[in-house]
């Protein structure tokens, strides 16, 4: 009789077991393959598909579009894509390439790597611009070039004259700063991903910086243009795709995202967004209906 109690609780133990891993398995699953969730007024299909590891995003004077893939230990590439299923390998042998954009006649990129410089791909050639460390986030207005350092502790926001070949540090023991935009006006933003903010830089110190926006998931990559600031969080599971507007309303307009990384225009209403996790790159277009 002993034996078969001992053995009928055995039994429903391993059930209970059996039905906690089942919940999991189906919790993650359902994190892993939840299809992506847009705001009302917008739409999303795959843009471009199968590249693992795909990170920046950003277009050259020809229109030709630039894609990284965030490989470490000199794994890294950046393609050129002068249309949708045609590319072309033009820089190779990178650690973690992570960041990209438009930039004195040709695509400045980054290594989110000790020592590795940033650089400037132009008319073929690679040419170091200036040395960092762990560089992420990568933004221009058109005459200076913005960087910042994606490190625990003394992470910094730099700013580099191609003039005078000046490398200016703006500021310094930032916490995980990934991403870096300029606004129309002229504002310079930037993240601090451990602290779940936005703030706008100020000159003077640091605690002169306003914050923008907070309370986020993992800020990572921004965009700021006309119609607000865009921000990816860079997480692997329920990131979303925000638009705060001009009028401080944060809006989701992408959710059940895996690691987005950079967002990119294609016109006022169509972009393209880095989706790393699921190795693809999503077009999303708004209705031309919608509110703006």
């Amino acid at each position: 009789m002993h034996y078969l109690i001992a053995g009928r609780y055995r039994i429903a133990l391993c059930s209970v077991i059996g039905l906690l891993l089942l919940a999991a398995a189906s919790f993650f699953g359902w994190q892993r393959w939840f299809p992506v969730q847009v705001a009302k007024g917008w739409g999303v299909e795959v843009y471009l598909d199968d590249i693992p590891r795909v990170s920046a995003l950003a277009f050259d004077a020809q229109e030709s579009l630039y894609v990284s893939q965030e490989y470490k230990d000199k794994k890294g590439v950046i393609w050129r894509y002068a249309s949708v299923g045609s590319r072309e390998l033009v820089v190779s042998g990178l650690s973690k390439p992570d960041g990209l954009t438009s930039f004195a006649g040709g695509v400045a990129f980054s290594q989110e790597n000790d020592a590795a410089p940033v650089s400037l791909f132009r008319d073929n050639k690679v040419e170091p611009l200036f040395p960092a460390n762990d560089i992420e986030g990568l933004a221009s207005d058109g005459q200076y070039l913005y960087a910042v350092e994606d490190r625990k502790k003394g992470g910094r926001l730099l700013k580099y004259d191609p003039a005078s070949r000046n490398l200016t540090v703006l500021r310094d023991n930032l916490e995980e700063p990934e991403g870096v935009t300029i606004c129309p006006d002229g504002s310079i933003l930037y993240t601090e991903k451990e602290k779940g903010w936005v703030k706008k830089f100020q000159p003077g110190n640091q605690e002169n910086d306003k914050i923008v926006v907070a309370d986020l998931r993992e800020p990572s990559f921004l965009m700021c243009n006309n119609e607000g600031l865009w921000i990816t969080e860079d997480r692997t599971h329920l990131a979303r795709l925000l638009l705060l507007d001009s009028n401080g309303n944060l809006e989701t307009i992408l959710s059940h995202l895996r690691s987005p990384q950079t967002i990119l225009p294609l016109s006022p209403v169509r972009f393209l967004l880095a989706e790393q996790g699921r190795g693809r790159i999503l077009s999303l277009t708004r209705s031309l209906y919608a509110k703006k």
